[in-house]
């Protein structure tokens, strides 16, 4: 993709080129190549797109980008693109819009559709009713197989998907589903409550979509279900739905693991100042909760003062014990977030991190031995303190690393705080306590 040639095409008024050009791309391929460009000729070029593929490349536009768009556009432009928006396009669109952009859409949008954005909006942001849909195929178990293929051939262009269809009842209640390819294959006067399925996997509206992304992952669906209390069937959510929650469910856990606060803006985007409220508050408890470090090194001033080389092999211990604590808390954030750690496997994740431990610290601490006493010509009883006290530091870091994600989890605080930074100055004091209570031991400071 070239937006240069574009640009060039319109100054030169090939218009024929251009349009034919853009119509050999992909929707999300236009949309990168409008939203690269100045608001004036990404408005020409967007009007020159047949209108179904308009309202595609405009559910694939950023948020500020659509907001430029329907500012500029007509309202007669703006009704063909409400009309023709998926449904849960459009709700995410209204979620994100100012007041103003929502009050324009919500005039040019009928009394059943307001009533119905209005009801979606009132879904918790990041529940199961924000995410879903309403356009899916619904059955009734009565209809048979020839019926059911009629109403899909009927109404199917209209839906998200057409993949798998819902038996409701006639108080719209959960009953069954049944796929497009048991429909294609079964004979016609056969009914659809003798071959749908029962068993049917769904979430409430009000749970929260990790639960949603767990359960897509779980089963690999393409869509999911959504019920509200009563079982009665209010919209589905797709899988490209759920891709984008995973994606912002993984940012968010990797900023945590930063120790960042959460942020759904795009980093160049974003003001410096909002930037550095996002960072300061965590460097602030980290710096203030390092206090217990200097107090443990001013604790034990007479043991450097005797022995100042000891002091050099501080920065060394740290690190070590900081960066093996980070790789336990790191693999056990992940499983918890996979579904492969449960709460209950806390006893399983300190057996197993404390054999890897002594593995780790003893080959560490031996190589650490040979390395100081034989190249570094330090004395015995020194080389031997440290190495005790990497041994000892590795097995406490990943011991730790791997109970604290777990503890959080039950706690109902999210895994991911407990990464990089938080173990590090954790383990930062406790490395220094052993350190120095093996050294006076060892010593006899």
């Amino acid at each position: 993709m070239n937006e240069k040639r574009f640009v060039q095409l319109l100054n030169n008024k090939e218009y024929i080129q251009l349009r034919k050009e853009l119509l050999q791309l992909n929707a999300i391929d236009i949309a990168e190549v409008l939203e690269e460009i100045d608001i004036t000729v990404a408005l020409m070029l967007f009007r020159m797109l047949p209108k179904d593929i308009a309202v595609d490349v405009f559910s694939y536009f950023p948020r500020d980008k659509q907001k430029e768009i329907i500012d500029s556009i007509t309202d007669k432009e703006l009704q063909y693109i409400i009309d023709e928006l998926n449904f849960d396009d459009m709700i995410d669109l209204l979620e994100e819009m100012p007041a103003n952009v929502v009050k324009k859409i919500l005039l040019k949008s009928n009394y059943d559709e307001r009533k119905l954005i209005n009801q979606f909006l009132n879904y918790p942001p990041d529940s199961a009713g924000s995410l879903m849909t309403i356009e899916y195929v619904d059955l009734k178990k009565e209809m048979t197989v020839k019926e059911s293929l009629d109403h899909i051939k009927e109404i199917g262009l209209t839906k998200e998907t057409v993949y798998t269809c819902y038996v409701t009842d006639s108080n719209r209640k959960l009953e069954g589903l049944v796929s497009l390819r048991n429909l294609v294959v079964s004979e016609g006067d056969k009914k659809i409550k003798d071959i749908m399925n029962e068993d049917v996997i769904f979430v409430n509206t009000h749970d929260d979509q990790e639960v949603v992304a767990d359960v897509f992952k779980r089963y690999g669906f393409l869509a999911l279900p959504v019920v509200d209390k009563e079982n009665r069937l209010t919209g589905i959510i797709t899988v490209d739905d759920i891709m984008e929650v995973i994606d912002q469910e993984n940012t968010e856990d990797f900023q945590k693991m930063a120790a960042m606060a959460p942020s759904e803006e795009k980093y160049l985007e974003t003001n410096i100042f909002t930037l550095a409220k996002h960072r300061i508050v965590w460097l602030l408890v980290l710096m203030i909760s390092a206090t217990f470090t200097g107090n443990i090194i001013r604790r034990y001033e007479n043991v450097l003062q005797s022995t100042v080389l000891l002091a050099s092999f501080i920065p060394m211990l740290m690190d070590t014990g900081g960066n093996s604590g980070s790789q336990s808390s790191t693999l056990v954030i992940r499983g918890l977030a996979l579904g492969e750690i449960k709460l209950r496997d806390v006893g399983k994740v300190i057996w197993k991190e404390f054999r890897i431990s002594i593995i780790v610290g003893l080959v560490l601490g031996f190589t650490n031995f040979l390395r100081i006493y034989y190249l570094e010509k330090v004395n015995f009883h020194i080389a031997l303190t440290v190495s005790i006290t990497l041994v000892v530091t590795v097995i406490i870091s990943k011991v730790i690393g791997g109970i604290l994600p777990i503890l959080a989890k039950k706690m109902k605080i999210d895994p991911a705080i407990m990464a990089g930074p938080l173990i590090t100055t954790i383990v930062d004091a406790l490395s220094l306590f052993v350190y120095f209570y093996i050294a006076s031991s060892i010593l006899s400071i």
